[in-house]
């Protein structure tokens, strides 16, 4: 299933730049991270679900790399244009072999099948 996003033609010329290319820097970390690792976990601390992520992934052996972006607080900014690129509305995003499987809860799911126990 596609989703929609809104169209380049329905944006006003004097806000086209800044739409699409803020933190770009961010998105190319976590864009290089997911080429060169199998599971990539992109959160923020204070939050419980990715703590709870990096908690399932090490007691289940699950190597991974771990990428942070602020707390609640601070550096919401490249958080939002993370989501805005994900089309991922929370914290953590979750990568497995360049893939975008969700959050803590659809990890969860996936080990506890066993569907991660071969990475």
């Amino acid at each position: 299933m596609a989703r929609l996003i809104l169209s380049e033609t329905n944006l006003h010329e004097k806000i086209k730049s800044k739409v699409g290319g803020g933190h770009q820097d961010v998105i190319d970390e976590v864009v290089h991270a997911i080429s060169h690792n199998d599971v990539v976990v992109v959160g923020m601390g204070q939050n419980p679900f990715c703590r709870s992520a990096k908690k399932n992934l090490d007691s289940s052996g699950v190597e991974y790399q771990y990428l942070e972006y602020g707390s609640y607080f601070s550096q919401w900014k490249p958080r939002l244009a993370l989501k805005m690129w994900s089309g991922w509305a929370t914290l953590p995003m979750i990568f497995v072999k360049g893939s975008l499987i969700g959050g803590n809860h659809e990890l969860a799911r996936l080990l506890s099948t066993g569907e991660l126990s071969n990475i």
